[in-house]
């Protein structure tokens, strides 16, 4: 899905038209948050977004996974596997798994801990304990209030915020905002700007801890790149990705945006793969998206030549998520 462009400006005439679907849609996405949830026999973490749309959760899962295991946690990554067609529980093979069956997140998750993809998060719960989880860490599933969780943190753009501050489908919010500030513990704002203010004040009245946090690129990996570059994502926020890149000081000669979670098709690729031959660029990606296209035949041409440019979740506060961690796991 390609978000309309409404949801990240002031409210207007589409946002107003659609908000008898928003106030239905929430009025079932609330109470759906706050209904008591099953435990999963250990302790359960869980990141996620107040929006539809990429706030930075799946970096900050990955960081914090790092985090725990080298902290001695055996951690098990739990996700949905959106984009894929597995319903699970399956436990993730990074290397032989697709990104149509278990998604491109979870391809990424399970390069750093044991993944499974599930749609009924109890199962896959109930599965990651039966393989050894000693905890669990959710990559999104705030809104899903099936599964008792024991810390939550909720991650936001600074830049983007909540847009307009309305419900999907009129807005990007994925339930109402008063209701997801009280599910949640903490609130990690990604990267610059005053997007997020208000609901920082919001998070400081409720006495919400704020923590910062920034995406670091591979400066290495960039260093290698010699050429201008053809930069293409299809992610929630492109434009993030973009500007990842020109810090890490690429020249972007030319941008192509595709819709979140994108599967490319041979003729997408054939066509991005003629646009840098043309003009001389170097071809360059987001992990997610090369995730996608890596197990595809019909795209290993553009897979071998998509330069990949990682990043990592740096948290300024880290000891402070350290520590509020170990309390609410009662380590």
């Amino acid at each position: 899905m390609r978000e309309p462009g409404f949801w990240w400006r002031k409210a207007g005439l589409a946002s107003a038209l659609l908000s008898p679907l928003a106030a239905a849609y929430g009025a079932v996405a609330a109470p759906r948050m706050a209904r008591a949830g099953a435990r999963a026999g250990v302790p359960v973490i869980c990141i996620g977004n107040f929006t539809l749309g990429g706030a930075g959760k799946t970096p900050t899962a990955i960081a914090i996974a790092r985090m725990l295991r080298d902290g001695g946690e055996r951690v098990f990554f739990l996700t949905r596997g959106y984009g894929g067609s597995a319903n699970g529980p399956k436990l993730v093979d990074a290397d032989a798994d697709r990104a149509d069956v278990v998604g491109d997140e979870a391809l990424l998750l399970a390069r750093v801990a044991p993944t499974i993809v599930a749609r009924d998060r109890v199962a896959g719960a109930s599965a990651a304990k039966a393989r050894g989880a000693q905890l669990i860490l959710m990559d999104d599933g705030l809104q899903n209030g099936s599964l008792e969780k024991n810390f939550r943190l909720a991650v936001i753009d600074g830049r983007r915020g909540i847009g307009n501050a309305r419900v999907f489908p009129a807005g990007p919010l994925r339930a109402p905002l008063a209701a997801q500030l009280a599910r949640v513990d903490a609130l990690l704002v990604v990267g610059g700007g005053d997007g997020a203010r208000d609901v920082v004040a919001a998070a400081g009245k409720s006495g919400l801890p704020v923590w910062h946090g920034r995406l670091t690129p591979h400066h290495e990996t960039a260093g290698a790149i010699a050429r201008p570059v053809l930069a293409f994502a299809g992610i929630g926020d492109p434009d993030k990705f973009f500007a990842t890149a020109q810090e890490a000081g690429l020249a972007i000669a030319q941008r192509r945006t595709f819709p979140d979670h994108h599967c490319f098709t041979a003729e997408e690729g054939a066509e991005l793969l003629m646009a840098a031959d043309r003009d001389a660029l170097a071809l360059l990606t987001t992990e997610k998206d090369h995730a996608r296209m890596t197990a595809d035949p019909a795209l290993a041409a553009l897979a071998q030549r998509a330069h990949v440019l990682p990043v990592t979740m740096q948290i300024d506060e880290m000891a402070q998520l350290q520590a509020a961690l170990r309390k609410a796991l009662g380590r």
